[in-house]
């Protein structure tokens, strides 16, 4: 057996293994004796038939089975111990001619490269206290979610809820009763919904207005009869309600405003921590731009996309215009973010080898994470004890964050609120955008 190799690039690498009918003799021979033991012949008893008719009636499908077997083992006992291949191997080619095997097969290894010093990053971080007019907007929200809708006589507003009869009408201007969609609901809070607000508003149940839907070639316009207006009728911000709003952990209006400002401010506070870490990950992204991704790898992070997008669809079928090369080729440079992210981890992961993860850093994230989701912790614990992989990757997150809380320690932040956050990052990518 023997193994040449051939360097597309730093990472990227082709092997050919080769071996011939002597070497691989010994695993054919105990293969046939093996499959005899196995095979029920008319004229034989069982087990007994002649290894030679074995070999004439079996022998290409048992030798591709052994040859398969063959390859495993050479990939996982000489390979993977010498190259530390990353990604799944791309088999390009294999032949078994005249007692002679050749199979080039396609490897990623791991890039080479110096990580650098964090301490130089100057990181942005946004502070928001909640104010009282954020937490007064939420309570709005929970009184509307606990509303009821009532039909009314009164005119339609933006606050409206609306059923109509629509008729597309001809370029004619004569109605297409055939393609008449009735009972539709609109709601007209809905900024998707602009331009029925626009005809309809100050309209009552009754009236009849037409609406023009889009622009130019595309535009269609419609005759709606409005059938039915409601109006939302959200109940008092009392104590009752309160009470069956928060399953009665909190009793008063003031217990239930400081409820929802603590909720709001954990909001924040998370979604500024997520910014942070995304905003170090791009830097040091950046800071390693001579970081090689194997093509192996670089497709196996594609392929995660498209997956990705085809899950997004839920079942339905994919657009007819879609086409997977280019989808492909589109995210391809994600794909490569990812890819070089996924090895600056690992080296950062070396450098502070210190980092352990204990029993209760499990516990806290489980408790977190029942939290998160309103169930009880002995249940998202039954969850992870039942799914190795799923407990893993919570295993994989605690040490990813606690590199990140190292990180922390060696960069400046620059604190912003909120406005000057967001107007900082839309001029940054509008700069980009225009790059």
């Amino acid at each position: 057996m023997n193994i040449d190799v051939e360097d597309k690039s730093n990472v990227d690498k082709v092997l050919t293994i080769s071996a011939n009918r002597e070497e691989l003799a010994p695993r054919f021979d105990k293969a046939f004796r093996d499959y005899r033991k196995k095979i029920n012949m008319p004229g034989f008893r069982p087990g007994q038939v002649p290894v030679g008719i074995v070999k004439k009636r079996f022998g290409k499908e048992i030798e591709s089975e052994e040859i398969n077997k063959y390859i495993q083992e050479v990939f996982r006992d000489e390979v993977v111990p010498k190259f530390s291949p990353v990604g799944e191997p791309r088999f390009r080619d294999m032949k078994w001619e005249n007692g002679e095997l050749e199979v080039k097969l396609e490897i990623g290894v791991k890039p080479e490269f110096e990580l650098k010093d964090v301490s130089g990053f100057t990181v942005d971080k946004m502070v928001h206290d909640v104010t009282e007019e954020e937490v007064d907007e939420e309570l709005n929200h929970s009184l509307e979610r606990g509303g009821t809708w009532k039909e009314t006589e009164a005119e339609i507003d933006e606050k409206s809820r609306v059923t109509v009869d629509a008729v597309p009408l001809g370029k004619d201007g004569k109605p297409r009763e055939e393609d008449q969609d009735t009972d539709k609901e609109l709601d007209l809070s809905d900024k998707e919904n602009k331009e029925f607000l626009d005809a309809l508003k100050g309209k009552k149940a009754g009236d009849e207005v037409k609406v023009t839907l889009g622009e130019g070639d595309d535009a269609e316009t419609f005759q709606l009869a409005v059938k039915k207006v409601q109006k939302l009728e959200t109940p008092e911000l009392n104590e009752e309600f309160v009470k069956e709003a928060t399953r009665g952990e909190a009793a008063t209006v003031e217990d239930y405003r400081s409820r929802v400002k603590s909720q709001i401010q954990n909001y924040y506070d998370q979604v500024s921590n997520d910014m942070l870490k995304q905003e170090i990950m791009e830097q040091l992204i950046e800071a390693h731009p001579d970081v090689e991704v194997p093509d192996v790898l670089l497709s196996r992070f594609q392929d995660a996309h498209v997956d990705r997008f085809k899950q997004q669809q839920q079942g339905r079928p994919l657009p007819e215009d879609f086409n997977e090369e280019e989808y492909r080729e589109s995210i391809r440079d994600d794909a490569e973010r990812e890819a070089r992210w996924a090895f600056i981890v690992d080296e950062l992961g070396k450098k502070f080898d210190d980092i352990e993860i204990k029993e209760e850093d499990v516990d806290a994230r489980l408790a977190s994470e029942a939290a998160r989701y309103g169930l009880p912790v002995e249940m998202v614990k039954n969850f992870y004890a039942q799914s190795g992989d799923q407990l893993e990757n919570l295993r994989q997150n605690i040490r990813t964050d606690k590199l990140f809380d190292r990180i922390l320690d060696q960069v400046t932040l620059n604190e912003l609120d909120k406005e000057a956050y967001q107007n900082k990052k839309k001029e940054q990518r509008n700069e980009k955008s225009d790059s």
